[in-house]
């Protein structure tokens, strides 16, 4: 049997091995898939040892994903341009292909929600890792992106970096004051502290979409926030989780597995 596993530290409340296993029995694929504490100091050959155990194929999660991306052979086009790595293949000459799913995951999330079209207004609040994770396959659906962040030269940096790439342009926090888009997105670890972006509250309305990359049990701080400023239609994070391990799935196995049944089941565990 086929071996993966998903490498983290904390690594506990990982969500990935049920996951997997849910693709498994809905598309008929034999794994067996585990969580690895890797230590801080010897990720590496935390990862090096699995493969040549005879491991197939890694998830990498927080605080790794940099260093991932440093230790394969080879990279796909989209973790080139994340600088970071979520996914990890064996190939057939024993080397390592690092892929970045996470952006997909975002936006498979978002189609099924309905919260997106080619020409959607998106605005995105962060500049760290989600959301270089998440640009390129918004940008090249077509979306037209505004970004903002707290500390607006991170700002500057990604969108010189993408712009070429897509419709996108990047905005002082505290410039964004009316609702002129469609969806916003919460990029940004604020709902770990319990805490709301510094967003203008004008930025909402009923016919604005929001969408949060962090989840927990109960409505986000930042859904709840939109919540009490009209906004109907919210989602957190994890249709996202779901949707990047889907492409995982896609990349080792060949088939792209339904999310739907999978973030029921985990939506039912999550909310009790």
């Amino acid at each position: 049997m086929e071996m993966f596993a998903v490498f983290g530290n904390p690594i506990q409340h990982s969500k990935s091995p049920v996951i997997h296993k849910m693709f498994a029995e809905q598309t008929g694929v034999s794994l067996e898939y585990e969580k690895v504490l890797a230590p801080i100091e010897g990720f590496e050959q935390s990862l090096i040892g699995f493969f040549s155990q005879g491991g197939k194929g890694a998830n990498i999660t927080l605080p790794f994903k940099e260093r991932a991306f440093q230790a394969v052979s080879e990279l796909t086009a989209r973790a080139q341009v994340c600088g970071a790595v979520n996914t990890v293949m064996k190939l057939d000459d024993n080397r390592l292909l690092g892929d970045n799913t996470d952006g997909m995951g975002l936006l498979l999330d978002l189609q099924r929600l309905k919260f997106v079209h080619p020409n959607s207004r998106i605005l995105m609040i962060g500049a760290g890792g989600a959301t270089r994770g998440a640009l390129l396959p918004l940008l090249e659906y077509g979306c037209d992106i505004t970004l903002t962040n707290r500390t607006f030269s991170k700002v500057e940096l990604l969108v010189n970096e993408f712009s070429a790439l897509g419709k996108m342009c990047g905005k002082e926090i505290s410039q964004i004051v009316s609702a002129d888009f469609d969806l916003i997105i919460n990029a940004t670890s604020s709902g770990v502290s319990g805490e709301v972006p510094a967003i203008n509250p004008n930025v909402f309305s009923d016919q604005v979409a929001c969408y949060d990359m962090f989840y927990q049990s109960s409505l986000t701080p930042f859904l709840e926030f939109a919540t009490q400023h009209q906004v109907t239609k919210i989602a957190d994070g994890l249709g996202m989780l779901v949707g990047q391990a889907a492409f995982s799935f896609k990349l080792w196995h060949g088939i792209l597995p339904e999310i739907t049944p999978v973030l029921s089941a985990l939506y039912k565990e999550l909310k009790g």
